[in-house]
């Protein structure tokens, strides 16, 4: 039973319900919604086949509505690509139009103000490389070829050196906000965070429609690390978004990054996706290179809450045997001892200096009784994220009743969720929650387990409890 949980991006690929349910069986945790791509009956048909087979399955999957963000694009390019030479000089105008070797359009109003003269222009995640030369401020940019190649319609631009001015929220992302959360899906993704006021400025719309919704933020700008301590504070998640990090920063920074981020979020309880070109050879072929292999391996043992796939499950020829290897990759680097036992204690008196306190102790305790499982009854599931954080080698297993929470909380390393909704007594409660574990061969007779709650129980307050004892 895997603990690192699989996001897999849906699409064509992935959308029809018979492969989603064999997808969810192969080890997904986490369906993606990108909302760069299709339309919004394409995403409903995807959101309700999410919730049927979990229905059927009696399953937890959750629903992650990535939004694009301020997404630079080329436009429509002449005979579906045109050659870039070195050397040679091109125009980047405002101005809709059909590009050709001497002038392109881009998706980007604000971009001749923004750019300035010997700014880099990456296209097509940096297989292409222009420079500024000059810009008029109003409509056209002047830049020459660096590194050419086969420039095609539509892809994407990154400016490493130049900031953007386009808000992090763009008018088609707060419609297809809107969209998402009358769906009230569990996970909202912003993408280009550069700053924290992001993310605040996301949970106050998010606030405002009384939804529920909790928030990733993607990590794929250069900004957003100078105060990533503070975007892991106001955020519910954190993704390292590798393809457009990736060339924002210099490749070679990616890896000490990534490390770097993964140390942070758990040093604070913030669950983070790894992601992008994980097992990108499976889009075409029936088995990953030994590279993908490491690749996600390495982001198991750095201690990643999830890894997430993208076209391979999206657009990919097999994206069953992608969940498939991926699962297996996980299962095997699980029996590394080095993965667990993260215990981060409370340091400040703080108010949840208590629950933190209890999470902490839970977590030492298994460690050193050889426990099987920690179960805990939650309402806000702030304790699931604390005591996933702290990566026990014993099984996590979170009881409320709260439907919405039990997905949310699919998101997170090592918790598997029930429904529970009786709050009579302390011990009645414990009797019952054990039972469903044992009925369902989670636990056995012998097996020790630890049991954390708030005392008395009808007044649903903070963690307070612990209680350590055997299963009879």
């Amino acid at each position: 039973m895997k603990r690192t949980k699989i996001v897999a991006t849906l699409g064509p690929a992935s959308t029809a319900i018979e492969v989603l349910e064999e997808m969810i069986l192969a080890g997904v945790n986490v369906c993606r919604i990108n909302f760069s791509h299709g339309s919004y009956e394409n995403v409903l048909t995807q959101i309700n086949n999410v919730r049927a087979v979990n229905t059927k399955l009696n399953t937890h999957v959750a629903i992650l509505a990535d939004l694009q963000g301020p997404k630079l694009r080329i436009g429509v390019v002449e005979n579906n690509g045109v050659e870039l030479i070195v050397g040679n000089e091109i125009i980047i105008t405002t101005k809709e139009c059909t590009g050709n070797a001497q002038r392109v359009y881009i998706t980007y109003p604000q971009f001749p103000k923004d750019v300035k003269a010997g700014e880099n222009i990456l296209i097509d995640d940096g297989k292409l490389l222009l420079r500024v030369i000059e810009t008029n401020g109003i409509d056209e940019v002047k830049s020459v070829v660096v590194y050419g190649g086969t420039l095609s319609s539509k892809k994407g631009v990154n400016l490493p050196n130049t900031k953007v001015s386009l808000p992090c929220l763009t008018e088609k992302d707060l419609k297809d906000l809107d969209f998402a959360l009358e769906q009230d899906v569990e996970w909202i993704g912003l993408s280009f965070v550069r700053s924290y006021h992001d993310i605040a400025d996301l949970k106050q719309i998010i606030h405002t429609q009384k939804k529920l919704a909790r928030v990733v933020a993607k990590i794929e700008k250069p900004e957003a690390l100078l105060e990533i301590d503070k975007i892991i504070e106001i955020s519910d998640a954190i993704m390292v978004a590798r393809g457009d990090l990736g060339v924002e920063l210099p490749m070679e920074q990616v890896p000490l990054v990534q490390k770097m981020l993964v140390r942070k979020c758990l040093a604070s309880s913030t669950p983070i996706i790894i992601a992008t070109q994980m097992m990108e050879s499976m889009i075409t072929n029936f088995a990953p290179t030994r590279a993908e292999v490491n690749d996600v391996a390495n982001a198991v043992l750095d201690g990643a809450d999830a890894v997430m796939l993208s076209g391979e499950t999206s657009v990919g020829k097999y994206p069953v045997k992608v969940i498939e290897a991926m699962s297996r990759i996980i299962v095997n680097v699980e029996t590394d001892e080095s993965i667990y036992y993260k215990e981060q204690s409370s340091v400040s008196k703080n108010l949840t200096f208590v629950t933190d306190s209890i999470c902490y102790n839970a977590c030492i305790m298994a460690k050193h009784a050889d426990v099987k499982a920690i179960v805990s009854m939650t309402n806000s599931g702030y304790t699931a994220f604390r005591i996933a954080s702290q990566r026990p080698q014993a099984q996590i297993f979170i009881f409320t009743d709260n439907h919405s929470l039990l997905t949310t909380l699919n998101l997170l390393w090592g918790v598997q969720g029930f429904y529970y909704d009786k709050y009579e007594s302390t011990d009645r409660t414990i009797a019952e929650t054990l039972e469903i574990l044992k009925s369902n061969h989670f636990i056995a007779t012998d097996d020790l387990v630890i049991n954390i709650m708030s005392m008395p129980m009808k007044e649903r307050g903070r963690t307070n409890m612990l209680k350590l004892s055997q299963v009879k």
